[in-house]
């Protein structure tokens, strides 16, 4: 067996140390899903949901089935491994993956225009021990036509 130092890269996952603790970041697979998808994104956006547009089952016209399952599968490998800040709306979003509309299509774009302006943000672990604090909220009533609730939890 033999020491080859300290880790750069585990799975994918960029590590950088510094004083102040480590960062985990997945930029360059952040850059990967956007050249892969740079036909649908092009901007910027400064959170990944639009608060005012409200996702419902798709009754008009499907767009690609099979395109959208990627950009899901994509953003859902990022946001388990180092972006949490996505987990919001692509839960939301991987919910219409069976019939997707345009409406689906521009909130998706929302998302990779939002990852374009984070690409490089990561976790950051900090060498102070920490307090695990946890923080829940529930909508019981959230779609008003399916009754389906929606519950989000924060760990810091």
């Amino acid at each position: 067996m033999k020491d080859m130092g300290l880790a750069d890269v585990i799975l994918g996952i960029k590590i950088h140390r510094h004083a102040g603790g480590i960062i985990l970041s997945q930029s360059h697979y952040s850059q990967k899903i956007l050249d892969r998808f740079k036909n649908y994104s092009s901007g910027t956006a400064k959170t990944p949901v639009d608060p005012h547009i409200h996702l419902t089952k798709n009754s008009g016209d499907a767009v690609s089935q099979v395109e959208y399952a990627r950009v899901i599968g994509s953003l859902m490998y990022l946001t388990n491994c180092t972006r949490p800040d996505l987990a919001h709306a692509v839960n939301i979003l991987s919910r219409y993956t069976s019939n997707p509309g345009h409406k689906h299509w521009k909130a998706i774009t929302r998302v990779l225009n939002y990852l374009r302006y984070t690409k490089n943000y990561g976790l950051h672990y900090g060498t102070e021990p920490g307090v695990l604090e946890g923080y829940s909220d529930a909508n019981w009533i959230a779609d008003s036509k399916t009754q389906n609730p929606q519950v989000d939890m924060y760990l810091h």
